[in-house]
C-alpha cells in the first residue's frame, strides 16, 4: 500500500478542511454546552444534538474518504 499523507493543512482539499472545521466547531460547542449552567434536560438535549451533528459529519467524512479511495482504485485498475 503506497499512501501519501498531506504534511500541511493547506495540502488537504477544501471539503475536508470544511468538515474538520465543522467537527471542531460542533465538538467545542458540545463541550461548552456540557458545562453551561442550564437545566438538566435542556443541557442533555443540547449536548446530544451537538454531538449528533459532530458524529454525523465525522461519518460523512469517512464515507467520502472511502468513496474517493474506491474511485482512485477503480481508475488505476481500468488503466
Amino acid at each position: 500500500m503506497n499512501a501519501t499523507f498531506p504534511t500541511d493543512l493547506g495540502d488537504v482539499d477544501l471539503d475536508t478542511r470544511i468538515q474538520y472545521g465543522l467537527m471542531a466547531l460542533f465538538g467545542a460547542l458540545c463541550l461548552v454546552a456540557a458545562v453551561a449552567p442550564l437545566a438538566t434536560l435542556v443541557k442533555a438535549v443540547t449536548v446530544a444534538a451537538l454531538f449528533g451533528l459532530t458524529a454525523g459529519i465525522w461519518i460523512s467524512h469517512l464515507v467520502q474518504t472511502i468513496q474517493k479511495a474506491a474511485d482512485a482504485t477503480t481508475e488505476r485498475a481500468e488503466r
